[in-house]
């Protein structure tokens, strides 16, 4: 491929859209490579160099500098890549939860090429909150269920990640309902995404092998 930089798809939405269930369920798929930042974040190795300057940030409860985010990023896909986890020829890589804002994106230009962005849509607020607590404690994650604590999430979300999309062109947008049984939305996923998988890498498998 002419352009070195990871090809990829973003999963894009507010909180409770089902980014995470999309990329999962994309990830058994031979050709596909999910990466979900929560979970980056969630197994950070704390006593790492980028990790203590991360930490530092998060355990005063203040915002973790977007230079800092990426960077955390670039190297745990840079990992993923010499563990031979994912093969940057042979997989399109799916993004759940960067950019989070608009300077982030520009950050992650020289590391992307956004191919496609796939954009979860669900215009009943209150039906993805409520969906959100239900989530919460399912995952016995009670402080997340909160509505005050979800709410906030949507106000960063609306504030700051939804600009995203505009930074983007619109030609790479397409919108998904989120609504219904996770089979459904897949479907409407696939048909967006799969074009673009055979486009740009043809038959994975054999590409693997190169």
């Amino acid at each position: 491929m002419a352009d070195d930089r990871y090809q990829t798809i973003l999963l894009f939405g507010a909180p409770g859209a089902g980014k995470g269930t999309q990329g999962k369920i994309l990830a058994t798929i031979p050709g596909f490579f999910h990466m979900s930042t929560g979970e980056m974040f969630r197994n950070i190795d704390i006593n790492s160099d980028i990790g203590k300057i991360f930490y530092s940030y998060s355990s005063r409860g203040e915002l973790v500098p977007d230079d800092v985010v990426i960077r955390l990023w670039s190297q745990t896909i840079h990992a993923y890549t010499t563990l031979g986890i994912y093969k940057p020829r042979a997989d399109m890589l799916i993004l759940d939860g960067l950019p989070r804002n608009v300077a982030q994106a520009r950050l992650m230009h020289k590391y992307i090429n956004v191919l496609k962005i796939i954009h979860l849509k669900c215009d009943d607020k209150e039906e993805m909150i409520k969906r959100l607590a239900r989530r919460a404690l399912k995952e016995n994650r009670p402080d997340d269920a909160r509505e005050d604590v979800i709410r906030r999430r949507w106000d960063v979300y609306e504030r700051d990640t939804f600009p995203v999309l505009n930074h983007y062109s619109k030609d790479l947008v397409t919108e998904v309902s989120a609504v219904g049984a996770p089979a459904l939305v897949l479907s409407k996923v696939l048909d967006a995404v799969a074009p673009i998988q055979d486009k740009h890498f043809k038959n994975p498998l054999v590409a693997e092998n190169k």
